[in-house]
């Protein structure tokens, strides 16, 4: 069988390292096309409908397992990482391959040799059972900065310095202790999950650095108003669906 293949990965070097080598193996390998991250793979793959995809799993914006899990059948897959071997040892007993970076040619073609015993497609169940498996392995470094663009420069903010995160359409704003206002064009729900413990959600829309608070009250409809120690003595009220995540955080 010549596997319809699909290459998601942002870094340049690394993708023609990738294709170069999968020509060697033209009997097995048809590239019909590339994505340079989440998104434009979810794009490819819904356009394409590839046998076979080779997927990086740290890219910027979303992660190859986050893509996967927004797919409603999943090709076969072959993870191209960073990642330590002892940390992906799982993927030996799984009908899922993993190469590691910088991929070598005897690796890839163990791998190959493989694919004729992969399921023709897997279930997200089956997939997330370990995938989330080695992502809880992975270790965690804490974030300490984020960044925003201007138009003649890259600023660097720190996290400390910033009282709460607020998302405005497809923006978020980074609101900091002395007033000041920053942009950043990311999701909310990306930023939330590389922030360290002290940032906590109160909101769909709001993301609040717990070291700034100075008081909490009741709020109209069980909610909670949370005063702040930053310049402007900023007053945020939770929604309602983060009432008992709230509680529980407050009374820990």
């Amino acid at each position: 069988m010549i596997y319809r293949t699909l290459i998601i990965e942002d870094e340049e070097p690394a993708k023609i390292r990738l294709t170069r080598l999968l020509s060697k193996y033209p009997e097995k390998i048809n590239i019909i096309g590339f994505a340079i991250n989440g998104e434009d793979g979810l794009t490819q793959i819904h356009n394409l409908q590839p046998d076979l995809i080779f997927l990086d799993i740290q890219m910027p914006g979303m992660t190859g397992f986050e893509m996967l899990s927004k797919l409603k059948k999943i090709p076969l897959v072959i993870f191209c990482t960073a990642y330590d071997e002892y940390a992906l040892q799982a993927f030996e007993t799984n009908s899922i391959d993993y190469l590691l970076k910088p991929v070598k040619q005897e690796r890839l073609q163990k791998s190959l040799l493989k694919l004729d015993n992969f399921h023709p497609h897997f279930g997200k169940a089956e997939i997330f059972d370990f995938l989330q498996s080695i992502e809880n392995s992975k270790p965690k470094k804490e974030l300490t900065s984020i960044t925003v663009k201007t138009d003649k420069k890259i600023i660097f903010l720190k996290l400390r310095e910033i009282a709460y995160f607020k998302a405005k359409d497809k923006y978020i704003s980074a609101l900091m202790k002395n007033g000041q206002e920053h942009l950043a064009e990311q999701s909310l729900q990306n930023l939330e999950s590389q922030l360290p413990d002290y940032f906590r959600r109160i909101h769909r829309s709001l993301l609040l650095n717990t070291d700034y608070i100075k008081e909490v009250h009741g709020y109209f409809n069980s909610r909670f108003a949370f005063i702040l120690e930053d310049k402007e003595r900023t007053k945020l009220i939770s929604g309602r669906s983060y009432q008992k995540e709230i509680k529980e955080w407050l009374n820990a």
